[in-house]
């Protein structure tokens, strides 16, 4: 009765996708856990911008680090939290989907610098070229003192774990110019955020096995992916 009880209340809080519920999960205590936000919006995406592709995205992408790495997790190892909670310090990774309808309460501007001033990460995806000075402005209100920097290929994050040696590989598959990667980094000069500009990694982590997004990309996606958990966890 308490499981049913915790889901109903899940499902008035996040609301429902294509006719589907969208709640919290109720993860396993693994070693890693994906944390996915919940945001206020400004209703750009009809409010639901945060919800795309989850949870098939965590779940295939949680797969993919248990069969390849020696990270405790399991499939069913993800959350969905409101950013302004205080549970958010609980995990070390969190992923942000669709950054142009971010608005963020007070609350949410400052769980979200103390939760990178405590040593999380974040990683921010699925946007292209009109979302980009919405989430820098955002971004600004939590940390007025930093901007985002660009990487290039020689950063460490991309062999942490997989060699990505094609930063572009998923450019024909997704909206927008050609992926730039943006980084800001923390006190200590490590990657805290990391923003995917043209890119959709929770697009090739939930539908990789359909004809429209072929292995090759794919399977970047996932390599980067795991890259970002591992740098999360050990950063």
């Amino acid at each position: 009765m308490l499981a049913l009880l915790a889901t109903s209340i899940a499902c008035a809080q996040f609301g429902r996708r294509f006719g589907r519920p969208i709640q919290d999960n109720v993860a396993p205590p693994t070693e890693f856990v994906a944390m996915r936000w919940h945001f206020g919006t400004n209703g750009a995406i009809g409010h639901m911008g945060w919800s795309h592709n989850y949870p098939e995205s965590e779940i295939n992408l949680n797969g993919f680090i248990g069969r390849t790495t020696r990270v405790d997790v399991e499939d069913s190892s993800y959350r969905l939290i409101e950013l302004g909670s205080p549970e958010i310090f609980n995990y070390p990774f969190a992923y942000i989907s669709e950054p142009g309808e971010m608005e963020m309460t007070e609350t949410e501007v400052a769980n979200i610098r103390e939760y990178i001033l405590r040593g999380g990460f974040i990683l921010i995806d699925d946007f292209d070229t009109w979302h980009m000075n919405n989430l820098r402005e955002e971004m600004h209100r939590a940390f007025p003192e930093r901007d985002f920097e660009r990487l290039d290929g020689a950063n460490p994050i991309w062999d942490l774990v997989f060699k990505v040696e094609d930063l572009e590989s998923m450019a024909p598959y997704v909206e927008g110019d050609d992926p730039v990667y943006y980084g800001l980094v923390n006190d200590a000069r490590q990657i805290a955020i990391m923003a995917l500009h043209n890119n959709d990694l929770a697009n090739f982590w939930e539908w990789y096995g359909s004809p429209a997004y072929p292995l090759k990309p794919a399977t970047d996606a996932f390599r980067m992916g795991t890259n970002f958990v591992v740098h999360a966890m050990t950063h």
